[in-house]
């Protein structure tokens, strides 16, 4: 099953050409004051977690090999998501 943006907080996946998986624990990062420079999740190493503020991975749904469990999701979720879908949308 395909999976569009944006998997809920949670979320296991694998990196194309990854090692080590990550859990997804946040979203539409941006580095700088760059808006180009947003990617689409940022997560933690699974299953250590969160070791240091410094060691957050970011990265796009696009480079999302394998997704190894799905997050929780609730109303609440997907009425975030459609918000977040429509911010995103604007600032393109």
């Amino acid at each position: 099953m395909e999976y569009k943006k944006y998997l809920p907080l949670g979320s296991v996946v694998l990196l194309k050409g990854g090692k080590k998986r990550l859990m997804i624990t946040g979203f539409c990062i941006i580095t700088g004051n760059d808006k180009d420079g947003m990617f689409d999740y940022c997560g933690c190493l699974y299953p250590e977690g969160s070791v240091s503020s410094e060691k957050m991975a970011l990265f796009n749904h696009d480079q999302i090999k394998k997704i190894y469990a799905i997050g929780f999701s609730d109303d609440e979720e997907k009425e975030f998501k459609k918000k977040l879908d429509e911010m995103v949308k604007k600032e393109k």
